[in-house]
């Protein structure tokens, strides 16, 4: 199979069976479009199917050549090194033959590996018990590897099936002599044992993740190919050069500053070259940064801290008058008007007329309620009965602010009223 990345376009070219030495072809699931489509002879059907293994992360072409008619998401056996591998069917039919021919695949090739069956019962499981045993390989890897006293970090192993075959994906800055240590592993796991070295990008495809977009990784999507990014495209599109938000999950630069580039370049051909300097009556301005969404160069001039947005139009003449030897007076910024902030609506009380007050008085005499049987509760089983004995001799009370019955309420200091007389 053909692989992006590492240049290969011959079926199976990469090291071992459809994989990639840079760490695993990645490639966007295609959507079957053409499933429906009827088929004029059988003899014109695709007899090649797409199957992926280790949930997407490696990808390969098999020829079926049983009789059984596979479709997308059915579980089958392949051909695999000294065994047989089991992988998930991804695409079918002739979408199968545009992809082939977009990865330069042949179909008639007679190196292309074949399909054995479907998967049995029996094959899941020891498919199962085989990627179960991938985390144990990964811890008792690391410790081999660093009782050699060896540079490099071992960051997953892929499993067979049956569990003839492992291959161990490390990351190394360089170099690296493992020849005794295949020779540990391959008597620890008793298997065959391949080792790919792949880079902190291809990890981090491997491994997952959510970006800082907030959408799954590209690299662990749809990307293909790792083209190299470096600070320079940061610059061409004014972001400040802070590693921390420019790095991605793999702690290199991330892959979208690329994806704008071309368009920033392209709209940077319009502003004039060698402009970094222009003389002016103050003193020589300094060019500081290019707005291409403005079309503005900003300028600042010599003991000030002030920065002046200038046109292109004026730059050019400016540079013009300084090549005749001419300084112009002043470099004529053009006036920046912000945006006017929107008034913020008022507060408006939807709950109505309810006060406040009202509410805390009510809740005030609740109160009070509640506490009142708690302190009679509180009082001796005696002075309850003398009070109530009291209380059954006085009668009821009347209430000093209640008027007495038959007259009117007279205050501390009034007279009682006279009765009238009828004249």
């Amino acid at each position: 199979m053909g692989c992006d990345n590492c240049g290969t376009g011959k079926p199976n070219g990469c090291k071992s069976n459809g994989g990639c030495s840079t760490g695993g072809c990645n490639r966007l699931n295609a959507f079957d479009w053409l499933m429906n489509m009827p088929i004029a002879a059988v003899s014109d059907e695709c007899s090649v199917i797409e199957v992926s293994f280790n949930q997407g992360s490696r990808k390969d072409f098999f020829r079926n050549s049983t009789i059984h008619q596979f479709e997308k998401g059915d579980l089958v056996c392949v051909e695999g090194v000294s065994g047989f591998d089991l992988g998930e069917v991804s695409l079918t039919g002739e979408i199968v033959r545009l992809q082939m021919k977009k990865h330069d695949v042949k179909e008639d090739n007679p190196e292309m590996k074949k399909v054995l069956r479907r998967a049995s019962d029996r094959d899941i499981d020891t498919w199962r018990h085989s990627k179960g045993r991938e985390k144990e390989a990964v811890i008792r890897c690391r410790a081999i590897a660093k009782q050699l006293k060896l540079d490099m970090k071992i960051s997953q192993v892929e499993m067979q099936a049956d569990s003839r075959k492992a291959t161990f994906f490390y990351i190394a800055d360089g170099r690296v002599d493992f020849r005794e240590l295949i020779k540990i592993y391959a008597s620890e796991f008793k298997l065959k044992v391949e080792m790919r070295q792949i880079g902190a990008r291809q990890e981090s495809a491997k491994v997952g993740g959510i970006g800082s977009c907030g959408r799954e990784l590209c690299c662990s999507t749809w990307l293909t190919d790792f083209k190299s990014v470096n600070t320079t495209a940061a610059r061409y599109q004014n972001l400040s050069i802070n590693q921390t938000k420019l790095s991605g999950q793999c702690g290199r630069l991330k892959c979208c500053l690329n994806y704008e580039l071309d368009t920033y370049l392209d709209a940077l051909q319009g502003f004039p070259d060698n402009c970094d300097n222009i003389q002016v009556a103050k003193g020589n301005a300094m060019l500081i940064k290019k707005d291409i969404f403005k079309n503005l160069m900003w300028y600042v001039l010599p003991d000030t801290n002030k920065q002046y947005p200038v046109t292109i139009e004026r730059v050019r003449k400016i540079k013009s008058l300084n090549a005749q030897g001419v300084i112009p007076e002043e470099l004529e910024a053009v006036e920046i008007t912000s945006k006017a902030k929107e008034a913020e609506p008022e507060f408006v009380e939807l709950v109505g007329q309810i006060s406040l007050q009202s509410l805390e008085r009510a809740d005030k005499k609740r109160k009070q309620k509640q506490q009142q049987p708690r302190q009679q509760r509180q009082q001796p089983p005696q002075q309850r009965g003398q009070q109530q004995k009291g209380q059954q001799q006085r009668g009821p009370q009347q209430n000093p602010n209640r008027p007495p019955q038959g007259g009117q309420q007279r205050g501390p200091n009034r007279p009682p009223q006279q009765p009238r007389r009828d004249k």
